[in-house]
């Protein structure tokens, strides 16, 4: 049986920038349009030309070399003709390959946002598709709160759809606006819309207000639509938009979908998607979402004894999809609760090969639930899990002896006489049987020793270059100010590579700074194993 097309649709850059606290520079949007392009998505939705300065610099120039680039906008103000609507030509004259017009389809909206008529917004919507037409650009039409609007007024919802597509747009995008229809209602609705317009022509537009739009997407693919808008990892207005980053892997790799339909994506690229949600979350400088579905750290984590036991034999006992398929991987998670069988499949993972009846064995799973006990926390560390296994289970280099470190903060006045807060650390390391001693300022105690520490390391110094803190998190773990402190540091390279790190202490600037040390410890670690790699090879 031939499958149909399911056409996906990304709104990241107009969409997902109403995220609160999310604002793409130029530079931001290149990157992620890029990633978009070479990923295998079919249209790029890039901004809107017009409505501000950077979208409208971003439009100078075409940014995707596959994906159809799309500019959005408004149609036309009722009342002034297509030709001379500032708003339009700013659309047309873009370097877009398409024009996502979003047009209102409740008459409450009509009324009350556009002030005019119903039938004035359906002469907007035609010649506005028209235009884009004449201009030599695929045009489609985002029916913006079209749920509402037909529960409302059906017959007037509907007169907007078919008008959209009677006029000549490739897509009429169904908007759930407002984020609370049910998937039930979704699919009874689109039943409706498809006696008026064809299912191939159909869009599904889903916001995230009830943590449904996933659910509301696949419920309108079901029911005929073709083409399917979202965003990565879901960011969008108020509470995001249905998240791709979910939904494609769904569409691939569950039977109930993947027999019926395709999509532009590879099995190859699909392979990269883990990575490509990471990447888009170094972008917007946020840590990743450790409980993401398919993407997230813990989507193919397991952490009881009995269930890794299951796993090792059969990791189908667990796994609803091999992580491979999505770019993530097992995580068998060591904590105060795993038994022999944890343990063994995460050193087995990290190369580290030791018998059931090893008596280090025994040492290490007492080590790390008493350590645990303590405050430690390794099932989210595993970069000081593996540093704490293979020094008692093998021999790490010593790399350096940090013999001493202080941070001092200061709150003065500047010239100006403006408050200023100045952090500064001084670390002294030997390297190499040599003493060394680094000063730094930072932003914060925190940075301040950790520029510190990295600023003079000797021969080591060029294999940290390319190494950053990506996510820095603390937890009290027993209240009050003298309370014992967690730190939990999360750090990348250029190769792409994350790893966590653990401190604790019931000093912060202490914990911070054994998590900090074991981050560059497993760093120059792991370049010594990569590089044997290489010579083996």
């Amino acid at each position: 049986m031939k499958k149909e097309r399911i056409y996906l649709y990304d709104t990241t850059l107009r969409d997902g920038q109403q995220t609160p606290g999310i604002d793409f520079s130029i530079e931001a949007k290149k990157a992620v349009a890029a990633m978009l392009d070479e990923f295998g998505v079919d249209y790029v939705e890039g901004g809107y030309p017009g409505a501000n300065p950077t979208d409208t610099a971003f439009f100078k120039r075409r940014q995707t070399a596959r994906a159809k680039f799309v500019a959005f906008g408004m149609t036309k103000r009722a009342g002034v003709s297509a030709s001379n609507d500032p708003g339009l030509s700013a659309l047309l004259q873009s370097a877009c390959d398409a024009v996502c017009f979003v047009a209102k389809s409740w008459d409450y909206h009509v009324k009350v946002a556009l002030g005019c008529t119903n039938e004035e917004n359906l002469e907007a919507i035609t010649a506005s598709v028209t235009a884009a037409r004449m201009a030599g650009k695929e045009a489609m039409v985002d029916c913006e709160h079209f749920f509402d609007g037909y529960k409302a007024n059906p017959e007037y919802a509907l007169a907007c759809a078919a008008t959209a597509y009677e006029a000549g747009a490739r897509w009429v995008v169904l908007c759930d606006t407002n984020g609370g229809t049910q998937p039930g209602e979704v699919a009874e609705i689109v039943n409706a819309v498809r006696k008026v317009v064809p299912g191939e022509r159909l869009g599904i537009h889903a916001h995230d207000d009830t943590e449904q739009a996933v659910a509301v997407s696949l419920a309108a693919i079901d029911a005929g639509v073709r083409q399917v808008q979202g965003t990565l990892n879901g960011i969008g207005e108020r509470c995001g938009n249905a998240n791709l980053v979910t939904l494609i892997p769904t569409l691939m790799l569950k039977p109930y979908w993947a027999d019926r339909f395709e999509t532009g994506i590879s099995a190859e690229a699909l392979a990269g998607i883990t990575r490509l949600s990471h990447t888009f979350d170094d972008i917007l400088n946020r840590a990743p979402d450790e409980q993401a579905a398919y993407a997230g750290t813990s989507a193919f984590a397991t952490k009881a004894g009995i269930h890794a036991s299951a796993l090792i034999k059969e990791p189908a006992t667990y796994e609803h999809v091999p992580p491979e398929a999505v770019g993530n991987r097992r995580r068998v998670m060591v904590s105060d609760q795993g038994g022999k069988s944890n343990f063994i499949a995460e050193l087995e993972r990290r190369g580290v090969k030791v018998a059931k009846d090893d008596p280090r064995l025994d040492t290490l799973i007492a080590l790390v639930k008493e350590r645990e006990a303590a405050g430690y926390a390794y099932e989210s560390a595993d970069a000081s899990f593996e540093l704490l296994a293979r020094g008692l289970l093998g021999a790490i280099p010593l790399f350096f002896n940090v013999h001493s470190f202080r941070c001092m903060v200061e709150r003065r006045y500047d010239a100006n006489g403006l408050i200023k807060t100045v952090s500064e650390a001084v670390v002294k390391v030997e390297i190499d049987g040599e003493m060394r001693m680094s000063v730094a300022e930072g932003h914060g105690p925190v940075n301040a020793l950790d520029i510190a520490l990295r600023k003079d390391l000797g021969r080591y110094q060029s294999e940290i270059e390319d190494m950053e803190l990506a996510d820095f998190k603390v937890r009290i773990l027993n209240g009050g100010t003298e309370a014992t402190t967690r730190v939990l540091i999360e750090s990348h390279d250029a190769t792409g590579a994350r790893w966590r790190t653990v401190g604790v202490s019931d000093n912060i600037i202490d914990a911070s700074f054994q998590a900090l040390m074991d981050s560059v410890v497993y760093k120059l670690m792991k370049n010594r194993e990569m590089a044997g790699q290489v010579a083996a090879e």
